[in-house]
């Protein structure tokens, strides 16, 4: 049972009845604005446009490769940057579409298990928004010399590896100083129609928003997080 708190006269707040209380009434009240500015009502209020699956064209281009050409080959190549420039940062992009009303995310697929968001590494001192366009388009950009525009919204998480493992956290644990990767993920707003050219060593698929909540196990902590990430944002299926 919550414990009541009684205010006695002369203490708490508002100090109504406090002698030793300086200023009047009217200099002690909060004042609250019920006003809403337009930044405000865009943080507060956002609508995010889906658009149907069908809306949008996939062709294939050529085989996009990691870097590294194994798990520990990452995480030794992670130290040697380390020591050198700090901090791995990250970016991918969370791109949601909606078919049978209900919003997917495109997630990248390499082999049977693993899947992935589109994005990547930022180069040094790359500026985060502009990295997240550019690995975009090496990723997913068409390749008819047509521009991609990519219409970054919000970001919606911050993961961080504390170590050279695989674990990440929505926080740096209090014991780590110096974190060795900080992931940022990012909303993308899709235009109404568009052309995505896949790599072929990639498949690109919808995944619904149900089959990725509470689903650790299949598609990973950070995957599986984003139906609660996205939960703040109103959906308007066009």
């Amino acid at each position: 049972m919550a414990a009541q708190i009684a205010n006695k006269p002369g203490t708490g707040w508002p100090r109504r009845n406090n002698p030793g209380a300086m200023g009047n009434d009217k200099q002690q009240k909060p004042q609250i604005s019920s006003r809403v500015t337009p930044n405000q009502s865009m943080t507060i209020n956002r609508t995010i446009n889906l658009y149907p699956l069908t809306n949008y064209t996939f062709g294939t281009k050529e085989p996009l490769f990691e870097r590294d050409p194994s798990v520990p080959a990452r995480f030794q190549r992670m130290r040697d940057e380390f020591d050198k420039i700090g901090m791995r940062r990250s970016v991918e992009g969370v791109l949601l579409v909606h078919e049978h009303g209900l919003p997917h995310v495109l997630l990248l697929q390499l082999g049977t298990t693993f899947f992935k968001l589109p994005g990547g590494e930022l180069n040094a001192g790359e500026d985060e928004v502009e990295g997240l366009k550019r690995l975009l388009t090496e990723t997913l950009g068409r390749q008819d010399g047509v521009k991609q525009e990519w219409i970054v919204e919000d970001t919606i998480g911050n993961w961080w590896r504390p170590n050279f493992e695989p674990p990440q956290y929505p926080y740096i644990p209090p014991h780590i100083t110096k974190p060795k990767e900080h992931k940022r993920l990012f909303l993308v707003q899709l235009h109404e129609k568009a052309l995505f050219a896949v790599p072929k060593n990639y498949k690109l698929v919808a995944a619904p928003l149900f089959e990725l909540y509470d689903n650790s196990q299949g598609y990973g902590p950070i995957i599986s997080s984003l139906p609660q990430a996205l939960c703040r944002f109103n959906f308007i299926y066009m």
